[in-house]
C-alpha cells in the first residue's frame, strides 16, 4: 500500500472535519442542542487528532501536500510545513477550548445552529490559511476567513454589533483589494505562486531592473494583510468588533483572524520574497518601524480604556506588532522571537478575553471601574487572569517573558539597538494598564453587588466557562517553564529559523 499517497489527503481531511461539521450544523433545527454539541465536539477532537499525526509525520520529513490544479497555471496548493504545522497546532488546541468555552457561553442564547455553523467555517478558513502552499490558495481562504468572521461578529444583532459589522468589512475588503492587487502584479511579474523555504531566487534576477516594482508589491501585500493584523494606521475595525460575543472575540485575537493577517506577513517576507533578498531590497525597515510604531501606540491607546474589551483590544493591536517586528529585523534570534510569539500571545490573549466573558456572563461586568474585589468572588477566573497579564508585561517565567528576550537579543544581533527601548517602553506600558486592573481585583473591597448576578451553583461560574482559561493560562506558565523541552514552542521555531536560515 502506497502510504505517501493517502499522506497527501491529511491536509483536506484537516479542513473536512470542520467543514463537514458546520454544513451538518447549519442543517439542524434549533431544537438539536445536544447533536449540536456532539458534532463540535467531535469534530475539534478530530482535527486535534489529525494535526497531531501530521506534526509527528512533519517531524521525521514526511511530505503532505495536496494539489489540484483549478486554472490553466493556478493551482488550488495545501502542504504541510514546519510553519504550517505551528499554527495549525496553535488552531487546533485552541479551537477545542473555544468550543468548549462557546457552548457554556451560548448555552441559552438564540440563533446557535447559525452561529455555531459559521464558527466551523472560520475554523475551515484558519486552517486552510495555514496549509496554504502559494498566494492563490492563501487568497482564497483568506477572503473565506472574512466572510465566515462577520456573521459572528454580529451575531447579536445590535445597532451596535451591525455598525462594528460595516466597519469590520470596510477595513477587511479594503485589505483584500490591496492584496490581491500585490498578487496579480506580482504573478505577471515574475510567475511567483508557491511558498518555499528562503523565497523564489527568481526575484533577484528582476532586482536591476525591477526593483522599484518589487518594492511596491511588496508594500502592498503588507498593506493588505496588515489590515488584519491591525497594524498602524489599518487597525481601526478591531476595538469596534468588541461587542461580539467573548467567544469571537477570543478567535479574532487569539486564533484567527490578526493571526492569519500576521502568518500572512511571515509567509511574504520569508517564502514569497525571502527575508535576506527582502532586507536587500529596504524593505524590511519600512515594516520594522511600523510594527514599532504599532507596539507603542496600541499599548498608549489601551491606558485609557475603561471598557475592559477594549482595552484588551487595543493591547492586541500592540503585541501581535511583535511578531511583524522579530520578522523585519531580518535575523535568526529575532526571528525566533518573533514567530514564537504567535503562540505565546495566542495563549495568553485567549485567556484574558475568557476571562473576560466569564466576569460579564457571570457577574455583568463589562468596565474595569467595576472589576473591584472581583478576584475574592471569581478567584480561578481572576487568578487565570492574573496569569496571563503577567505574560503580557513579560514578567519571568511565563510564555511573553520568552518573546521579548529573544526579540531583545534580536535586536542587538541585527545591531538596532533601538528595538531595546521599544520593547522596554511596551513592557512599561503594559505594566501600566494591566497593573492597575490587578491592583483592582485583590486589593479593594467588594462592593455589596455586582451589576448583574446570575447564581452558578458550587462554582464560581459554570465549568465549561472555567475550565477552559484555567487550562490556558496554566499553558501560558509551561510554555515559559518548559521552554527547552524538546517539542516546546521555541525549540519548534529554532527549527523553523534553521532552515529559513540554512
Amino acid at each position: 500500500m502506497n502510504w505517501q499517497a493517502w499522506d497527501n489527503y491529511f491536509p483536506p481531511l484537516v479542513l473536512f472535519t470542520s467543514l463537514g461539521t458546520g454544513v451538518i450544523i447549519f442543517l439542524l433545527g434549533a431544537e438539536r442542542h445536544r447533536l449540536r454539541i456532539s458534532l463540535n465536539m467531535i469534530g475539534a477532537v478530530l482535527k486535534l487528532g489529525l494535526v497531531g499525526v501530521m506534526l509527528w509525520g512533519v517531524f521525521h520529513e514526511h511530505t503532505y501536500e495536496f494539489r489540484v490544479l483549478l486554472l490553466p497555471g493556478l493551482y488550488l496548493v495545501l502542504w504541510a510545513d514546519a510553519f504550517a504545522m505551528f499554527f495549525t497546532s496553535l488552531s487546533a488546541v485552541l479551537w477545542l477550548l473555544t468550543t468548549v468555552y462557546a457552548v457554556g457561553y451560548l448555552e441559552d442564547a438564540p440563533n446557535n445552529s447559525r452561529f455555531f455553523g459559521f464558527f466551523s467555517l472560520c475554523v475551515t478558513a484558519t486552517m486552510g490559511v495555514a496549509m496554504a502552499g502559494n498566494l492563490f490558495t492563501f487568497f482564497i481562504f483568506y477572503e473565506l476567513l472574512t466572510l465566515s468572521t462577520y456573521p459572528l461578529v454580529v451575531h447579536r444583532g445590535t445597532p451596535q454589533s451591525i455598525r462594528a459589522g460595516a466597519t469590520y468589512l470596510k477595513y477587511t475588503l479594503f485589505g483584500s483589494v490591496l492584496l490581491l492587487l500585490g498578487i496579480v502584479w506580482l504573478y505577471t511579474l515574475a510567475g511567483r505562486q508557491d511558498f518555499t523555504v528562503g523565497g523564489g531566487s527568481e526575484l533577484e534576477f528582476l532586482a536591476d531592473t525591477h526593483a522599484w516594482q518589487l518594492r511596491v508589491i511588496f508594500l502592498l501585500l503588507i498593506a493588505g494583510l496588515g489590515v488584519k493584523a491591525a497594524l498602524f494606521p489599518l487597525h481601526g475595525w478591531l476595538p469596534q468588533a468588541m461587542v461580539a460575543p467573548a467567544p469571537v472575540s477570543a478567535l479574532l485575537h487569539a486564533v484567527a483572524v490578526v493571526k492569519a493577517g500576521a502568518f500572512g506577513i511571515v509567509r511574504v517576507v520569508y517564502d514569497v520574497y525571502g527575508v535576506v533578498f527582502a532586507h536587500a531590497l529596504g524593505v524590511t525597515t519600512i515594516l520594522a518601524v511600523l510594527a514599532a510604531i504599532t507596539i507603542v501606540y496600541g499599548s498608549l491607546r489601551a491606558l485609557n480604556q475603561d471598557d475592559l474589551k477594549r482595552r484588551l483590544a487595543y493591547s492586541t493591536v500592540s503585541q501581535v506588532s511583535y511578531i511583524a517586528l522579530g520578522v523585519a529585523l531580518a535575523g535568526p534570534l529575532s526571528t525566533i522571537g518573533g514567530i514564537v510569539h504567535l503562540v505565546n500571545q495566542g495563549v495568553m490573549k485567549i485567556t484574558l478575553f475568557f476571562c473576560a466573558g466569564n466576569l460579564a456572563e457571570t457577574l455583568g461586568i463589562h468596565k474595569i471601574s467595576e472589576m473591584n474585589g472581583v478576584g475574592r468572588r471569581m478567584p480561578w477566573t481572576m487568578g487565570a487572569f492574573t496569569l496571563a497579564a503577567f505574560g503580557m508585561i513579560g514578567v519571568p517565567p511565563m510564555a511573553g517573558f520568552i518573546s521579548k528576550w529573544y526579540l531583545g537579543l534580536g535586536g542587538l544581533e541585527a545591531n538596532q539597538p533601538w528595538v531595546l527601548a521599544v520593547l522596554l517602553a511596551s513592557t512599561l506600558l503594559n505594566a501600566a494598564y494591566f497593573l492597575p486592573i490587578l491592583q483592582r481585583v485583590w486589593f479593594q473591597p467588594t462592593p455589596a453587588t455586582w451589576p448583574a448576578e446570575h447564581h452558578t451553583g458550587r462554582w464560581e461560574t459554570s465549568l465549561s466557562l472555567l475550565m477552559p482559561p484555567v487550562i490556558t493560562a496554566a499553558l501560558a506558565l509551561i510554555i515559559g517553564l518548559l521552554a527547552g523541552a524538546p517539542f516546546s514552542p521555541l525549540e519548534w521555531v529554532k527549527l523553523i529559523a534553521e532552515r529559513e536560515y540554512r
